[in-house]
């Protein structure tokens, strides 16, 4: 029996910069691993590459004034109401600038205690001290300083509140704020709205409107065409975009699959293997500590080739070992346990000795691996190879 199963290896390239040929760089990256390592590819080993580098050779930027113009153009009016942005200097930050440029006033609404994301205003704990019910209770800036005070962001050491009171009157917009988890709460200030909730964004449209909301869009609805030269995102806009200066954003990748589809055939010609490729951003967990949901980008992969589509379609081992095997051991244990993997359905759904198992998409679960490998700082390894992720336990 093999002794390794499935093997995540980030892999080094050079620093990428816009207009360089991706696809070339990551295959002869790829293949200097494999020659350095010694490892033989085999079909259905995977390589994803991070979206930031995708963006980045795509040049796909966005300044704060284009971000501004955007704005102008698509709301028309002088004063918007804004709800429920994530707590982010590098994700919404520069975001947030260039729309309070757009506009004379903005009314921000911000949930408590905590962002979609899991980020915390302050210690949910002093809700109950204060006997504020988070979900029906609407606050003023003063109700929430008087309940709440000036905590800071545990990881970050910043106030929230007052930094983005800042930001916004740095760029000569008033800003007033309100506290409340009902998205509707902003109609009594604002009746046209710019929702910054990234996977609650579609229900937070539709209650708005039906609530008497005249124009609601979302960050998906700003910059999916270019402006003066920008870059874009059809599909996702603002969302998923990332502070690349203290003016620009960097937006997230377009065309991810016809950039998935040629980094395929390019591997496939270069190792005669037909290895999957997947574009992979944020991964899907969630820190139990800090309490912040990882997934700040729309989706953990935007685009895959084929071969990733699906589920895992896997029996649990401890369940067959505690229960169908029970009264074996040893060699005929492992060799039962063997023959029902070899021989399972290809639909285990409903299945008792596949539950316990993880039911997510596998790209989900593939990107998580995939940004846990990679990090977010200096590792320098914007390219992950995953060998053995198809195998099991028959095998």
């Amino acid at each position: 029996m093999r002794t390794v199963g499935t093997i995540s290896r980030g892999v080094r390239c050079p620093v990428i910069r816009e207009g360089d040929d991706l696809v070339r760089i990551v295959t002869e990256s790829i293949l200097a691993c494999r020659d350095e390592q010694g490892l033989t590819l085999a079909d259905r080993d995977i390589v994803a590459v991070t979206e930031a580098v995708v963006a980045r050779a795509q040049g796909n930027y966005a300044s704060i004034d284009a971000i501004a113009a955007d704005c102008r153009a698509k709301f028309g009016v002088s004063e918007i109401g804004l709800c429920f942005p994530i707590l982010s200097r590098n994700r919404i930050a520069i975001c947030l600038k260039g729309i309070a440029k757009a506009f004379k006033k903005v009314t921000l609404l911000m949930s408590y205690p905590a962002d979609e994301v899991g980020n915390h205003l302050f210690d949910e704990e002093l809700l109950d001290e204060k006997g504020i019910n988070p979900w029906s209770d609407v606050l003023t800036l003063e109700q929430y300083r008087a309940a709440f005070g000036y905590e800071k962001h545990p990881f970050t050491g910043v106030d929230y509140v007052e930094y983005y009171q800042k930001l916004f009157e740095e760029q000569g917009c008033q800003v007033e704020f309100v506290f409340a988890n009902n998205v509707t709460a902003i109609l009594p200030y604002a009746k046209n709205v710019l929702c910054c909730d990234i996977h609650t964004r579609e229900r937070s449209r539709r209650r708005l409107l039906k609530a008497g909301a005249e124009k609601v869009l979302t960050l998906a609805d700003l910059m999916t065409e270019s402006v003066g030269g920008s870059g874009f995102n059809e599909q996702f806009g603002l969302l998923g975009s990332n502070k690349a200066t203290e003016e620009t954003v960097k937006l997230f990748p377009r065309a991810c699959g016809d950039f998935v589809a040629q980094l395929q055939a390019s591997l496939i010609e270069a190792t005669g293997r037909k290895i999957e490729v997947m574009v992979y951003g944020d991964g899907a967990f969630k820190d139990p500590v800090g309490k912040i949901w990882e997934l700040a980008d729309p989706v953990v992969s935007p685009a895959y080739t084929p071969g990733l589509e699906g589920q895992p379609n896997e029996l649990k081992l401890k369940y067959l070992a505690d229960n169908d095997f029970a009264n074996l051991s040893g060699e005929a244990l492992t060799e039962a346990i063997r023959q029902s993997i070899a021989k399972k359905s290809s639909d285990l759904k409903g299945n008792m000795a596949s539950q316990g198992t993880t039911p997510r998409r596998l790209t989900d679960l593939i990107g998580s691996l995939c940004d846990l490998t990679s990090g977010s700082g200096d590792k320098g390894t914007p390219i992950i190879l995953i060998q053995g992720y198809f195998d099991n336990y028959s095998i």
